[in-house]
């Protein structure tokens, strides 16, 4: 197996990609969608990364569109309850849904959670966040080298929280266990809020999160390593994993979907529009701020995109199923 995670992003380069999206209206698309309100189901809690995007992304869509994007929450099963719901909508562009990797890939092949990947049509992926390893500020451990060694001491005693099963806060657990040799006791949450809270209440150790948690948590958490090739640059203090010896890059990328009925018109409408509002600038700064980092993949490029992701997870998905069954917390 490979000791590596792949990342492959295209990123959003502001004028370009909204020249694209002018250009792409300009041609006489008389733009008769959206007319009326449109539903943004997001399956994670209020305050996860995926909401957090949406509602930056709310503003920016009425201005497009002249239409208001509501964002509903519907959390559940790491984010399952919604996908498998996502095809019972009428595929009339009023309904879209939040999605995110390796959640859409990696739950089919560990689970039953009620959808296959197949039957989830993205439209655009807009962002990524890197995973990274939190623990409260005021606990004992101060750095990542502590946390493996206590871990090595006691396998399975150190507990951890993130978002879900098939995720990739579970991901980064599983590839922690191969890496570094050490096991850690994983407790799947709702979202990244309830996992965060989990974490400062001392109900668990440390918490898989992103960049986002020490954003919205501020002084009440401490990230010990992160997951990129290079430090983030809103965090230059944090190690990467793989400065620390432990060679892991990874971490979700988001986007939307349609209902599988959806007309192929309003796919690449709605592609359009999310790829103009990633090419704002101030919507840019926005989500740069708040940690995310932007990535641009329209519907046209969409199959390839999904099948590379596919291609990616797939050897850690058999670890997963192995290790889900054997353990009753993360069934």
């Amino acid at each position: 197996m490979s000791t590596r995670s792949q990342i492959s992003v295209r990123i959003v380069a502001p004028a370009f990609a909204a020249g694209l999206a002018a250009a792409t209206f300009a041609a006489g698309d008389a733009r008769a969608f959206p007319d009326e309100p449109v539903s943004y189901v997001v399956p994670f809690e209020r305050g996860d990364d995926s909401d957090i995007a949406a509602r930056f992304q709310e503003p920016y869509f009425a201005e497009i569109t002249g239409q208001e994007l509501i964002v509903q929450n519907m959390p559940g099963q790491g984010g399952a309850e919604a996908w498998s719901a996502l095809n019972d909508h009428e595929g009339d562009g009023q309904t879209i849904m939040a999605v995110s990797l390796p959640h859409i890939v990696l739950q089919p092949m560990i689970e039953e959670p009620g959808y296959e990947t197949g039957e989830i049509v993205a439209v655009y992926m807009s962002n990524f966040t890197p995973t990274a390893l939190f623990a409260a500020a005021d606990s004992p451990y101060q750095t990542l080298e502590q946390v493996i060694d206590a871990a090595r001491r006691g396998p399975g005693a150190l507990t951890v929280s993130g978002t879900g099963t098939a995720s990739a806060h579970h991901v980064m657990n599983q590839r922690m266990l191969e890496m570094a040799e050490v096991d850690m006791t994983y407790i799947p949450h709702t979202g990244t809020a309830a996992a965060s809270t989990a974490m400062v209440d001392g109900e668990t150790d440390f918490q898989w999160g992103y960049p986002t948690v020490a954003i919205e948590q501020g002084d009440r958490v401490r990230m010990l390593a992160v997951a990129l090739e290079e430090r983030h640059p809103l965090f230059p203090e944090v190690p990467t994993f793989r400065e620390l010896g432990i060679d892991i890059v990874g971490g979700a990328y988001r986007g939307i979907a349609v209902p599988d009925d959806t007309p192929w018109e309003i796919r690449r409408q709605l592609s359009d529009i999310f790829a103009e509002i990633n090419a704002n600038e101030e919507f840019v700064a926005q989500m740069e701020g708040a940690g995310f980092t932007l990535i641009d993949v329209p519907y046209e490029q969409m199959d390839d995109w999904m099948a590379e992701r596919r291609d990616t997870y797939a050897e850690i998905a058999e670890q997963l199923f192995e290790r889900t069954q054997g353990d009753p917390q993360q069934q």
